[in-house]
């Protein structure tokens, strides 16, 4: 290489990119070269160096958090290249607080949310136990402070001025255990964590992750209709892992490059109300009968995959922190005005005659802006009696949700 000053990004992406960045997107990584004799600083524990290479093959959330470095990054470059700046670094500005955050889903989705270029706060929130883990991870050299709070009189200010909740509070699977065997246990956690953020967030962003997803969103609907903030573009069921899971099994049964692979989940978040497209997959690849029939039932029995696995040591609590940690950036994102922003999760919706039904979405600074419609649209045979057979069981688990919101409080 020929000797110079100028430091040069690349942020690789497979995937197109926003479309503010289009005339980037004709090449599988976009390179941006900084004529400063200042070095980068540091990003997120990296080294300041004259050559920061980050590929989204190798990155912590793939081609959406490289777009979402680019975005940040790109502008910070240019006006360094006018001397008006002599560093690049993306804007902190946003607050998240993580309830159930000393758990076993809690301390590595914190970790990870901490690894964001877009927070500024991290809240972290437990009945207890979760001083330790923020002072763990408040040595992180990434740009959030870290904050913790302990127990039901601290709740209030955990949440006070927060931009996106994540509630992974609740008891854990166990072998032998459905999530229908949780349900007595995480709807009351649920109901009353959701009753906080009414009074003290009513406009964040609500990812719900305690068990079961197809019942605990349904009652965080509710209470919030009773405190009179419900807003149904901000509550969302993290079904990013079943999303995660199809992604990663079909990449490695059909050999595909991962960060290529796309493959939409529709339905719910337990067993058979799980539905993977497989017809949908990007890029367009073709299964036998006994392929698509192996894929879908290994995509619906995951999480059971890892709790036999983990004999009675837990359940999945590391991939879910990962794909929990993919759906908080990409709320980020679309809080920091990225119009390209796609995410499948459990919503109210209207595309099935179900009140709630997981489907891509588009997100935006209000939550969701449109449903992504298309994916119920030439479904396959086995697709479509996939679909109708899941649909009593899911409705059975959403009539749960709201008939537990209609019992009289019992008294602790």
């Amino acid at each position: 290489m020929a000797a110079t000053s100028a430091a040069t990004l690349s942020i690789g992406a497979t995937a197109s990119l926003n479309s503010k960045l289009n005339s980037f997107s004709q090449s599988k990584s976009a390179a941006l070269r900084v004529n400063s004799r200042e070095s980068l600083p540091s990003f997120c524990g990296l080294k300041a160096a004259s050559f920061l290479r980050c590929d989204s093959e190798s990155s912590f959330l793939g081609n959406q958090s490289s777009t979402a470095l680019w975005r940040h990054l790109a502008p910070s470059a240019q006006r360094v290249n006018q001397n008006v700046y002599k560093n690049l670094q993306p804007q902190a500005s946003y607050k998240v607080a993580v309830l159930g955050a000393a758990g076993g889903i809690g301390q590595p989705l914190s970790l990870l949310i901490k690894m964001s270029p877009l927070i500024s706060t991290l809240n972290l929130y437990d009945i207890a136990n979760v001083k330790g883990v923020a002072a763990d991870i408040s040595h992180c050299n990434t740009p959030s402070k870290v904050q913790a709070f302990t127990g039901p009189s601290e709740l209030a200010n955990a949440l006070k001025d927060v931009d996106v909740v994540v509630i992974p509070a609740g008891v854990p699977r166990k072998p032998g255990m459905t999530r229908d065997d949780l349900f007595n246990i995480n709807a009351g956690i649920v109901k009353t964590l959701v009753e906080a953020v009414a009074d003290n967030c009513p406009d964040a962003f609500i990812h719900i992750i305690s068990n079961p997803v197809n019942s605990t969103v349904p009652i965080a609907a509710e209470v919030l209709k009773q405190k009179g903030v419900f807003d149904p573009k901000k509550l969302f069921g993290v079904t990013t892992l079943d999303v995660v899971r199809a992604n990663t099994f079909i990449a490695e049964k059909k050999n595909l490059k991962l960060i290529d692979v796309d493959v939409p989940v529709v339905g719910g978040h337990a067993g058979i109300t799980i539905l993977p497209l497989l017809s949908k997959t990007r890029p367009s690849v073709s299964f036998t009968d006994e392929e698509v029939q192996a894929l879908t039932v290994r995509i619906q029995n995951a999480g059971t995959e890892v709790v036999e696995a983990k004999a009675g040591a837990g359940s999945a609590t590391l991939s879910m922190a990962y794909a929990a940690a993919r759906f908080v950036e990409s709320s980020l994102r679309a809080l920091d005005g990225d119009s390209d922003v796609y995410e499948c999760t459990f919503v109210q919706s209207d595309l099935t005659e179900l009140p709630f039904f997981a489907s891509r979405v588009k997100l935006g600074r209000k939550g969701i802006e449109a449903f992504v419609t298309s994916d119920l649209q030439g479904l396959t045979e086995y697709e479509e009696k996939a679909l109708e057979a899941l649909k009593p069981e899911l409705k059975a688990s959403i009539e749960k949700g709201i008939a537990f919101t209609q019992k009289p409080s019992v008294a602790a």
